[in-house]
Order: structure tokens, then sequence, then C-alpha cells
């Protein structure tokens, strides 16, 4: 019957817009799945490495300050594709771009780039020149 449709601007469609009210929990039961939105879309803080107890074992050459500027994303976060990131787990895989496609799991402790000060950054990726990681060399 007289079903109300959302109204956009002309041109934008939003996620589930296609289907009738009715229908749209069960064609799209999760229109946003698949967007980009990266890390920060709930605006939700993630715990930091620190607060993982696990990865001090793995990285016991940083410190706790360091740990604690290492957020590391909740499990089921979708990836920002696109997106460098760093697997606190799986060091030897070392930094890699994510596909749209890829998520947090259990066996992940990951890391984005972009949440992340450059020279704790290249420290992770095993950079040793010390200007890259702004350490002096005093002689």
């Amino acid at each position: 019957m007289g079903e109300q449709v959302r109204s956009t601007p002309p041109g934008a469609v939003l996620p589930g817009d296609q289907h009738p009210e009715r229908y749209r929990r069960g064609l799209d039961p999760d229109p946003l799945a698949g967007q980009n939105h990266g890390a920060h879309a709930t605006g939700e803080m993630e715990p930091s490495a620190y607060d993982v107890k696990d990865t001090h074992h793995l990285w016991n050459g940083l410190s706790d300050a360091d740990l604690k500027q290492l957020p590391v994303l909740p499990e089921g976060t979708r990836l920002e594709q696109g997106g460098a990131y760093f697997d606190l787990n799986d060091p030897n895989r070392g930094e890699f771009k994510a596909m749209g496609n890829m998520e947090a799991g259990p066996e992940h402790r990951f890391v984005a780039k972009s949440a992340v000060p450059y020279p704790l950054w290249n420290a992770l990726i095993g950079v040793e020149t010390p200007e890259r990681l702004n350490v002096t060399d005093e002689r």
C-alpha cells in the first residue's frame, strides 16, 4: 500500500534504499557491509597493544609507552581498502595493503599505519635507519 520511501538528494542512493522498507531487512540485512569506512567508523577507541597482554612477550623490545601508541583493531573490524596495516601476531608478513573484503579476525592483531607515529611504524616494519626512527646518533 502507500509505502513511503526516504527522499535522497538527486543522484545519491543510501544503502538499502533500492528495496521497499518492508523487505529491506530480509533482502539486505547488513547494507553497510563492504563499505570502506576504515577503522574509526564507529568512533570507538581500540585497545592498544599494551592492553593486549600476549603482545608484551612478542614485542618485548618495545617500551610500554610504545605499546600504548599501537591501537589494535578489534575482531570483526573491516580494514580500509588500500590502507597499510601490520599484524603484530605475524611480523614476518610485514606491512601489507588491505583489500576491501578484509577484516580483523581472532588470530590477528592488526595495527593501521595511519594511527601510528611514523618512527614507531618504521620500528615495527624493521627500518633500522636512525633518521627514520627519530634516534640521534650520539658519539
